[in-house]
C-alpha cells in the first residue's frame, strides 16, 4: 500500500491504494513514518517526493477503519508523520497526481513545496464527519494560505479548485496532468546537484524565520564547512 522508489538522490514515496482512493489506514501510516525515520539519516537524500497512484491523491484517513477503531484520526502518528517531514534535511515535494482530502493534508502542508494537476479539488471535511483536523494542521495551514482560506476549508467545510489553491498559496504550481514528471524533475533537478550542506542550511534559515543561532550556524557549515554547524542544524527538530 506504500511503494517507495529510490534513485541517487531522490526518494519517491506513493500512496499505493488507488482501489480506496488512496485512504490511509494504520498499517500505511506507520509504514510512512518508518521511510521517514529511514530518510533522515540518508546523506545522499536531496529531495523527497510524496504522491499517489490512480486519480486521487489520498482521501485522507481510512474511515472504514475508524468504524471498528477510532485510533486512526487520534493517534499521535499523524503529528510524528508531518513533523518528520518538516525536519528532514532535504527539499519535500508534495506531487499531488489528484484530489486532496482529510487528514492527507497533514503530510502535504509540512512539505517545502506542494504542486497539483489543474483539475484536482482540495477540502478537509472534519466538520461533515464530526471531527478534528490532525494536530499541528491548522497552525501549518494558516502560515501557508492566512487565516481567510484557512477558515473556508477547516470551518466552513468548502472544497476549493487547484487554481484557488494556487492563488491563496496552499500549492505553488498547478499543472497538466502530461506534464506530471517533467514538472517534478524541473523541482528537483538543480537541488539533486548540490552537496547538502547549502541546501540544509537554507531550509533550516526558512524554518527559523530569524533566528540568529541558526542563521549563525549556516554560516559556519556553508563557508567554513564547519562539521559541530552541520550537526546542529541537522538535529533541529523543532519545526
Amino acid at each position: 500500500m506504500i511503494k517507495i522508489t529510490k534513485t541517487a538522490f531522490r526518494w519517491t514515496i506513493t500512496l499505493n491504494r488507488p482501489n480506496k482512493a488512496n485512504a490511509i489506514n494504520m498499517e500505511m501510516l506507520e509504514k510512512l513514518n518508518s521511510i521517514l525515520d529511514d530518510a533522515k539519516d540518508e546523506n545522499q537524500l536531496r529531495s523527497l517526493v510524496i504522491t499517489g497512484a490512480g486519480k486521487v491523491f489520498s482521501a485522507g484517513a481510512d474511515l472504514e477503519e475508524l468504524k471498528n477503531n477510532n485510533e486512526i484520526t487520534t493517534t499521535s502518528k499523524w503529528k510524528e508523520l508531518s513533523d518528520k517531514i518538516a525536519n528532514i534535511p532535504c527539499l519535500t515535494l508534495a506531487a499531488l497526481n489528484g484530489t486532496l482530502a482529510g487528514g492527507a493534508f497533514g503530510m502535504v502542508l509540512a512539505c517545502d513545496l506542494r504542486i497539483a494537476p489543474i483539475e484536482a479539488n482540495f477540502f478537509y471535511p472534519v466538520l461533515k464527519n464530526n471531527l478534528l483536523p490532525q494536530p499541528n494542521d491548522i497552525e501549518r495551514m494558516v502560515d501557508i494560505t492566512g487565516l481567510s482560506t484557512a477558515k473556508l476549508i477547516l470551518l466552513a467545510g468548502q472544497k476549493i479548485s487547484a487554481q484557488k489553491a494556487l492563488e491563496t498559496n496552499l500549492v505553488d504550481q498547478i499543472f497538466e496532468k502530461e506534464t506530471f514528471f517533467s514538472t517534478i524533475d524541473g523541482l528537483c533537478s538543480i537541488v539533486e546537484k548540490n552537496n547538502g550542506v547549502s541546501l540544509l542550511a537554507i531550509k533550516r534559515l526558512f524554518q527559523g524565520k530569524g533566528n540568529s543561532k541558526i542563521k549563525k550556524d549556516a554560516v559556519l557549515a556553508v563557508f567554513e564547512k564547519n562539521d559541530s554547524a552541520i550537526k546542529r542544524l541537522k538535529e533541529i527538530e523543532s519545526f
